[in-house]
């Protein structure tokens, strides 16, 4: 492809030898320079790639002068003759290897001081470093790979999605504070004195609002907002691919969005997904895996013990069983190799997440050994063992607490487990996990809701709700999970008024408070609502798994740092008081500087 404008005829990744004998002009940034004596050698550098630029005794005498002048990172037009590369200098890495550009004239259109880190694939320099200068950073091969892999997988996605006869649709960026689970962040008004807009934590009312405009098929690529404590792989603004569907059920929504990631693989990766992919119910990930999001790469599994454990005269099985409390095992196969070190670390990384510990032994030839093995000699402790399945040359985990933290410890152990055993498969496990509970207990044993107001709970436990249950009380959402990493959340919402009514009334929202934050909505219900079904897919998660990248910053072209600042802009910043008076605010706290990323 030829990539001409005003000021190149070709880009520096378009040349090759059916070119040799063409006049050309090039653009771009001196990638590295090479002077060995009456020969100059640069390579020039553009998104598309590197071309060498070469004068010899073959090139005019001030195009020598205008070439030994250039420093790394000016930006320049070179004019020359494209040629061979001699026999053995020839580079078979890049495309443009074969040949080389006789430059008759070189133009510096912007010069560079010197860079604050260097300009290649792999580079030693902090983090906030790079974000400073992110506009640098952008010039290194792995990030503009990321963004570019981006452009082409959004593509795809708008692609599938017009093909299956969705609508794109813009939903407001300024709107109403609503419950969303996390803090919203506030845009004060400055024609109505007191009143404030929210940044959209998702579009989800306003997608509903599509279903009940008619629309029947809606997507967006979507910017959400949320004022909330970050983790490596989330960020206080973030990209999600947002879809709302009417008269459907579960199995459609799956089907969408199947043959969304179909396309998505296809263009990235050129691997084509099977589908339908796996279903699990809720209660048996939790089961098998102790975890909603479980990375099925990983082979082990938890094994429910409480039944033997009361067996073994161990008094800590027999305080959490008498406070109906859990105790789990993993077995892991040939997990007797393991160090002591390297054990060890697996229970500090347990008792880090909140549980007392984590109670192990080895199986060898002799029986077990560590430990939990003094409570194993025992028929009893034989039976326990044949439970978990353990065999010589095994390592046995237990994890004995209350169900909340033990879950966390569970889904610690077997994850590092998976990781020092190297048990991981390298394919892809895609799985919809199903059927979420409608409600959670907290550790006070408060039910509070788990989803959204507008889920719809499981049509055959809804006698039970009516009869005051909150435990075990099923919903109609699902989970899109990719290698232990939720992608995203949907669920069958509610379009029937009076069913929506009882959920506020089960959940503890008074009706004239729901009335007071979802009047529109309500509103907009009671002049016939189709039923209707969404789901969404976090797109700087999934992207940062397809592109093998380390972090989710890493496919995100000016990203926050994990205390929601930007080094680029060095935002958050304080503002004039004049601004602050045109909005009718008083700031209590003194801000003497600017916040510091």
């Amino acid at each position: 492809m030829i990539r001409s404008a005003a000021w190149r005829s070709h880009s520096c990744g378009d040349l090759r030898a059916e070119n040799v004998g063409q006049q050309v002009t090039l653009c771009g940034w001196v990638d590295n320079r090479r002077n060995h004596g009456a020969i100059h050698f640069v390579d020039l550098r553009d998104r598309y790639g590197i071309t060498q630029l070469v004068v010899d005794g073959d090139a005019a005498n001030d195009a020598a002068d205008q070439m030994s002048g250039l420093h790394q990172e000016d930006v320049v037009q070179a004019k020359g003759v494209v040629r061979m590369r001699i026999e053995g200098q020839r580079n078979p890495d890049r495309v443009t290897g074969d040949v080389e550009v006789l430059v008759t004239s070189v133009e510096v259109l912007s010069s560079s001081k010197t860079l604050p880190f260097e300009i290649a694939d792999h580079i030693d320099v902090p983090e906030d470093t790079r974000l400073k200068y992110r506009y640098l950073d952008m010039r290194r091969s792995p990030l503009q790979r990321a963004l570019q892999l981006r452009s082409k997988a959004n593509n795809a996605i708008r692609n599938s999605l017009c093909a299956q006869e969705f609508v794109e649709v813009e939903t407001p960026m300024l709107t109403r504070s609503t419950p969303e689970g996390a803090r919203d962040y506030l845009v004060p008004s400055r024609m109505r004195p007191g009143s404030w807009f929210a940044l959209p934590q998702s579009p989800q009312i306003f997608k509903q609002l599509c279903m009940v405009g008619g629309l029947d098929r809606y997507f967006q690529i979507a910017r959400c907002m949320r004022d909330e404590d970050l983790r490596a792989d989330r960020q206080p603004e973030f990209t999600q691919l947002d879809i709302e569907m009417s008269f459907v059920d579960e199995e459609d929504v799956y089907a969408a969005v199947e043959s969304v990631m179909q396309d998505v693989y296809q263009a990235v990766r050129e691997t084509e997904l099977v589908t339908p992919f796996e279903r699990m119910p809720y209660n048996e990930a939790i089961a098998l895996y102790a975890s909603d999001k479980p990375d099925l790469r990983n082979p082990l599994q938890i094994v429910d013990v409480a039944d033997v454990a009361g067996t073994l005269d161990f008094v800590v099985f027999d305080n959490v069983l008498e406070s109906k409390g859990w105790i789990r095992a993993i077995n892991v196969p040939g997990g007797a190799s393991l160090s002591r070190k390297q054990i060890e670390n697996i229970e500090r990384l347990a008792k880090e997440s909140g549980v007392g510990g984590a109670a192990w032994c080895k199986i060898g030839a002799d029986g077990p050994t560590g430990p939990l093995s003094r409570f194993l000699k025992s028929e009893a402790g034989g039976a326990f063992i044949e439970k978990v399945g353990a065999a010589e040359g095994d390592l046995l985990f237990t994890i004995a607490d209350t169900p909340r933290r033990a879950l966390v410890a569970l889904d610690v152990v077997r994850r590092e487990s998976g990781a020092v055993m190297n048990l991981l498969a390298d394919a892809d496990r895609i799985v919809w996990i199903t059927e979420f509970p409608l409600f959670e207990k907290n550790d006070d044993g408060v039910f509070h809701p788990a989803h959204h107001p507008f889920t719809c709970p499981v049509s055959e436990d809804l006698p039970l709700l009516r009869d005051g249950q909150k435990e075990g009380i099923r919903s109609r959402a699902y989970d899109l999970v990719l290698n232990g990493v939720e992608l995203g959340s949907g669920s069958i919402r509610i379009h029937d008024k009076d069913l929506q009514s009882e959920i506020f009334d089960a959940i503890g929202l008074p009706p004239e408070v729901a009335a007071e934050r979802f009047e529109f909505l309500l509103k907009a219900f009671s002049y016939g609502a189709p039923p209707h079904a969404g789901f969404a897919i976090g797109l700087d998660r999934l992207y940062s798994i397809m592109f093998d990248a380390e972090s989710i910053r890493d496919v995100i072209a000016f990203p926050k740092t994990a205390t929601s600042a930007c080094p680029l802009t060095a935002a958050p910043s304080a503002v004039d008081s004049e601004q602050l008076d045109e909005l009718g605010i008083k700031q209590q706290i003194e801000t003497e500087q600017e916040v510091k990323p």
